[in-house]
């Protein structure tokens, strides 16, 4: 889930329409004068970023073609695999990855369409079912068993769906999608929709400027986040380019409009639903949805926490994972 928060004022204007809130919203942001922070780079410049390096895996399931994954794998410990949202990357952990790799072995993927992922072949679907027999396929080959599943948002849902499938030792979702009414989803998909828009309508150059103002940076990241002054220029311009570059953004939300995206119970596999107290994108009131279903999951509410937590409080984050996720040797 990329950077949303400066294409919502423009999305709720009464009869503007996505493509409409788009360009107002170019406009406005390419029109801007630069803030105080601006001057200390040339608007041609890029935003400095550590040189990253991925891996990739590919699996085949029974009846699907092969399926190739980009991941990261740092720290040793028992494998606790990081799933993101739609419009976002691998990256989305990085605030918290080096919190918990003294004691875990993280793998962050990039789901496919996403990232450095190669997209699906048109023939495979996008439904959970097929989502979790590649990556339970993905897991064989980096020959994980039953690995601690986090997944953030989307990574969320199918996060759940590989706990009920047998193939996550536990699971820890982070305000996971789908467990939405069709009003909130329509909802959530006018912001997204209006968040993509804007971004490829926005001038690469218009990014680095505007993501070191910090007003820019409070209104590009007030939305997602409940701490926009914690969010690191480079890695507001990273997610925006993120979501711009995302293949499967258009097929990921169509794949989402389907009915019952999770029915049933998890009562084998220990499961944390963790949910920020100021998430705008998904409202913590669908927290109680997740329980309706799942009784025996555990729910942990972040205070000034809005949608993607890890940046807002990732100490805090990285230590409920830490609780959610026991070795052996801590139980």
């Amino acid at each position: 889930m990329a950077l949303i928060s400066s294409f919502i004022a423009a999305v709720d204007r009464p009869g503007r329409s996505v493509r409409a809130a788009a360009g107002y919203l170019h406009d406005l942001l390419t029109a801007a004068p630069p803030g105080p922070e601006s001057g200390r780079r040339r608007d041609s410049e890029e935003v400095a970023a550590p040189a990253r390096t991925a891996s990739f895996v590919m699996g085949s399931a029974a009846g699907l073609g092969p399926v190739t994954v980009a991941y990261e794998q740092q720290g040793t410990g028992e494998p606790l695999v990081l799933l993101h949202g739609v419009g976002h990357h691998r990256q989305a952990w990085d605030a918290i990855v080096p919190l918990l790799a003294g004691q875990r072995k993280t793998i962050a993927m990039d789901l496919p369409g996403f990232g450095e992922s190669p997209d699906l072949d048109p023939t495979v679907s996008r439904d959970l079912p097929t989502a979790v027999a590649w990556l339970g396929a993905v897991f064989a080959e980096l020959g994980m068993e039953r690995p601690h599943v986090v997944g953030h948002s989307l990574g969320g849902l199918i996060a759940l769906h590989l706990g009920q499938a047998g193939l996550a030792r536990s699971v820890t979702a982070l305000a996971p999608a789908g467990f939405w009414t069709d009003a909130e989803r329509r909802h959530t998909y006018s912001l997204l929709a209006a968040a993509r828009q804007s971004v490829r309508l926005l001038p690469d150059t218009a990014m680095v400027r505007l993501a070191h103002t910090a007003a820019a940076r409070a209104a590009l990241a007030g939305t997602l986040y409940g701490r926009p002054d914690r969010c690191p220029p480079e890695t507001l311009v990273s997610d925006l380019r993120a979501l711009r570059d995302a293949t499967a953004f258009s097929a990921t939300l169509r794949a989402g409009r389907a009915p019952g995206l999770f029915t049933g119970d998890i009562p084998d596999v220990p499961v944390t639903i963790v949910w920020g107290a100021c998430d705008r994108i998904l409202p913590p009131r669908q927290a109680a949805r997740v329980l309706g279903m799942i009784p025996r999951a555990r729910l942990v509410q972040l205070p000034d926490c809005g949608h993607i937590p890890m940046n807002d409080a990732p100490d805090l984050v990285a230590r409920i994972i830490l609780e959610a996720t026991p070795s052996a040797s801590e139980q």
